[in-house]
Order: C-alpha cells, then sequence, then structure tokens
C-alpha cells in the first residue's frame, strides 16, 4: 500500500480509502451487508495496508458507524487508523436533525462518536452544502469541533466551487480550522470536477477523496443499457441487488456515451490484462487525487483496489478513456 499526506496536512493517509456505506444494515437499502457480512472486508482492509475509512451519519441511519467502529476497534490500533464520518443529511423527522446549523453539528458529533466508539474522529465532514444555514454558522461549529478535540481536520464534499472557496475565504479571514480534503463526484464518466473544483482543490492545497470512482460499479463493464428501470419500462435486468435497486445510480449514468467510455476500459483493460476496475482507479489515481474512496462487498474488489496502484497509464491510454466524454449537466449535489 501507498501513503501520501491529505491535502497539505501532516495526516498521511493510504492512497486507497474504504468506504463504510456498504456495512450496516440490509434494512436500510437491500445491497447493504450486516455486520458479520461486514467484517471480512475491515479485515481484508487492514490487511492490504489501507489505514483510511469513511463512513457517514446517515449510512443506514447509523448502523454504518456502529459497524465500522466495532470491526475497527477490535482489528486495528486506534492511533494507526484515520477514520472520516460525515453530517448534514436528516437522522429523524425533527426540523432539527438534519443540516448544518450548530445545534445540528454540535449534537451529531457527539452522536457519531458514540457509535463508532472513540474520542475522536480524524477527519470530519460536511455531507453537503446547506442552504438554510449561514456557512459562517457552520464553519464556526466545526472549527469549535476541532478545539474540542473532537475532531483532528474537518473537510467538505460535493458543492460548487464557488461555495467551497467561499467557506475557505471566510475561515481564512477568521482564524478558523480549515477544510482540508474535498470529498466530490469524480470518474471517467463524471469528469465536470475537472473545470473548476479539481483546479481550486490542487491550488489551495487542498486532498482530494472522490466517492464513487467506479461510478457505482458502472465501470466494472457488466451494466447494459437494459438495466436501467428508467429506460426499460421499470423493470431492472440487472445481475446484482444494488444495480437494480441504486436509483441514485441510474440517474448519473447510463448514457450511450458512457457505455462508449466503458467499451474503452474494457479495452485498454484487456490490453494491460487487468480488471476494468483496476483502469477506472489507475486513471483517477493518476489525475492527482489523494485516494479515492472504494465500496468494497466482493471478495475481489478490494484487492483490484490495491492492484491499481501498480498500474500505470501511458498517454495513449489516457487519452483512449478520455476521448468519448461530453460535458454534463452538474450532478450529484443539485
Amino acid at each position: 500500500m501507498d501513503y501520501t499526506r491529505l491535502g497539505h496536512t501532516g495526516l498521511k493517509v493510504s492512497r486507497i480509502c474504504l468506504g463504510c456505506m456498504t456495512y450496516g444494515s440490509p434494512k436500510w437499502r437491500d445491497w447493504i451487508l450486516d455486520e458479520a457480512a461486514s467484517r471480512p472486508f475491515f479485515k481484508q482492509a487492514v490487511d492490504l495496508g489501507i489505514n483510511f475509512f469513511d463512513t457517514a451519519d446517515m449510512y443506514s441511519l447509523g448502523a454504518s458507524e456502529e459497524v465500522t467502529g466495532r470491526a475497527l476497534k477490535e482489528m486495528a490500533k486506534r492511533d494507526q487508523i484515520v477514520i472520516a464520518t460525515k453530517v448534514c443529511s436528516p437522522m429523524g423527522k425533527g426540523p432539527n436533525e438534519r443540516g448544518l446549523s450548530r445545534k445540528h453539528i454540535m449534537e451529531s458529533i457527539d452522536a457519531s462518536l458514540k457509535r463508532l466508539g472513540t474520542d475522536y474522529v480524524d477527519l470530519y465532514q460536511i455531507h453537503r452544502w446547506d442552504y438554510d444555514a449561514p456557512i459562517e454558522e457552520t464553519v464556526e461549529a466545526l472549527s469549535d469541533v476541532v478545539k474540542s478535540g473532537k475532531a483532528l481536520y474537518i473537510g467538505a464534499s460535493s458543492m460548487f466551487a464557488w461555495q467551497f472557496m467561499k467557506a475557505l475565504g471566510y475561515q481564512r479571514a477568521n482564524g478558523l480550522a480549515k477544510f482540508v480534503s474535498m470529498q466530490n463526484h469524480y470518474n471517467l464518466v463524471y469528469r465536470e470536477e475537472e473545470r473548476e473544483m479539481m483546479p481550486l482543490c490542487l491550488s489551495e492545497g487542498i486532498g482530494t477523496i472522490p466517492w464513487s470512482p467506479q461510478a457505482r460499479g458502472f465501470l466494472a463493464g457488466n451494466r447494459k443499457p437494459g438495466d436501467n428501470p428508467k429506460k426499460s419500462g421499470g423493470i431492472s435486468n440487472a445481475e446484482t441487488a444494488r444495480a437494480k435497486s441504486d436509483d441514485f445510480a441510474h440517474m448519473l449514468y447510463y448514457t450511450d456515451r458512457d457505455f462508449e467510455i466503458v467499451e474503452r476500459v474494457t479495452s485498454i483493460a484487456k490490453k494491460h490484462g487487468r480488471p476494468n476496475a483496476q483502469v477506472a482507479l489507475a486513471w483517477l489515481l493518476q489525475k492527482g487525487v489523494t485516494a479515492p474512496i472504494v465500496g468494497a462487498s466482493k471478495p475481489g474488489q478490494l484487492d483490484d483496489a490495491a492492484n491499481a496502484l501498480t498500474l500505470k497509464l501511458d498517454a495513449e491510454d489516457v487519452k483512449a478513456l478520455e476521448e468519448p466524454y461530453r460535458p454534463k449537466r452538474v450532478m450529484g449535489h443539485v
């Protein structure tokens, strides 16, 4: 496993981050693995040298944090791992059980720490932009979370670049704890982040930890146009439970151009004798990201992620992979 600094911080993270949304309670989503089924993936990740684990309070409505916390407490030393979680999404029906108000942030960090079974998280992230809470209130509350020792660093997730820069500017001007990372939507079939967010992060020394680096499994090459129920009379022919029921993926991907890109990935994969997943991740790793967030529900998926670090794509490979892409509307945070 390779390690790198998270942005301009001194924190060292593995180049692969294990995304823990897959682990929690199948009552939340039918493709989620329960605790017993999840444990082997945490063990495999630790054995591979992965030290970076990302979850969120809303994943399985807290159960993901509980499963993640128990597994890591048993399998790793706290000072050798980096735990990241997120706040913003609804955690109840009440008007203050969501968003980025000071009230919700302060209550949520305590609830997350209790579920994770730890005194602090390494990285506390805002899951989305909250249009109802002043960003000044949000970043001041987050800075207080850092000062209290409940989080060591703070990060953000999908938003417009102007929003991120507004927050960074206010933090800098007022001596507040600064965002050190951006968890954005970035992969071979969604590259709109290359316009503003990725250059902004490079300029400001912000670490990038993209979600859905393999387009929620789409780039693996095992999907067909008929797998999208939105285009096939409401019936999905997909092979996996997630492909059948993941409405978010159906909204984001499945255009003709997307399938053309997958064909290019498959061609490059055959050239190198590697699975599609390794090619998709290798491309992303060569685009300057810190650590793509990889989900795993099958034994070989973490091996593919680790082996992607050894695959170097040449200029012709990169050109072939990128050539079919055409601009898309902003997706993932609006």
